[in-house]
């Protein structure tokens, strides 16, 4: 009997099972790749098929602990490590390999493809003078967006915000919003999201969640329904701050 690594489980079911097993795979594939070995010169190396070395790296097979013993002691590594996502400490994206797409009225550019292993999703944007319709999206996280060029309405919970070149606008995206080019040219905008809100206050999740550009990441943010889950909601706290004595004789020069 072959015995399987064992999984973590969450409230993701199969997309978590199946999220580990392509980080496991994308880790051996970075590891078989540094080295400049083939399947092939894999399959030799650690005598497992190169058609099951392919399924491991695809995350379409879920690899025995006989076999991540052996992958581990191929590439000198440790058995946890076949596990552990590997922070690229920086990530280049060359202009030439940039490639635009397109999507409910707009173009766009991803900057980075580090959505795995950090929060920050930089895309250049072009909302185009010609895109129709005036549907607003909502998710989970914030945004942040600076207009390289033309002019842009930023239409925020009910209201609008007219933006030239060199404006920077930073919003809740759980709030309705929608990019709008408002001048005589397509409107050019950096776009900075993240999939976690910064607040420091405990908002709940935003429900049914409408998004004008896919999310770029390769793992899921889990997110809960407080409603769904028998959960109080959480509460807005005012924050307290301490009294001030206002009389002239009494204040201090600070150092």
């Amino acid at each position: 009997m072959t015995t399987k690594l064992p999984v973590s489980q969450t409230s993701g079911g199969e997309d978590s099972l199946q999220s580990q097993l392509n980080a496991f795979g994308a880790r051996l594939r970075e590891l078989r790749l540094k080295r400049g070995w083939t399947l092939e010169e894999l399959a030799g190396r650690s005598r497992l098929s190169k058609a099951f070395l392919s399924r491991l790296e695809s995350g379409g097979r879920q690899a025995s602990i006989a076999a991540a013993l052996t992958l581990a002691r191929i590439f000198n590594v440790s058995l946890a490590s076949l596990f552990e996502p590997q922070l690229e400490p920086c990530v280049i994206v060359r202009g030439t390999d940039a490639v635009e797409k397109s999507i409910n009225g707009l173009k766009y550019v991803p900057l980075s493809r580090a959505g795995r292993f950090f929060d920050l999703q930089p895309i250049k944007v072009t909302v185009p003078l010609s895109r129709r319709g005036n549907e607003h999206y909502h998710h989970d996280g914030e945004e942040w967006i600076y207009v390289l060029s033309g002019s842009l309405t930023l239409s925020l919970a009910g209201k609008t915000h007219e933006l030239a070149p060199g404006d920077a606008a930073h919003f809740d995206s759980r709030l309705p919003h929608r990019l709008i080019a408002s001048g005589k040219k397509d409107a050019e905008v950096l776009l900075v999201a993240s999939p976690m809100a910064g607040s420091g206050q405990p908002l709940p999740a935003s429900a049914g969640q409408q998004r004008a550009i896919p999310a770029l990441r390769l793992i899921n943010f889990p997110t809960t329904n407080h409603k769904s889950a028998g959960l109080a909601q959480p509460r807005l706290t005012k924050p307290k701050f301490p009294k001030v004595n206002l009389n002239p004789q009494s204040r201090k020069v600070m150092p």
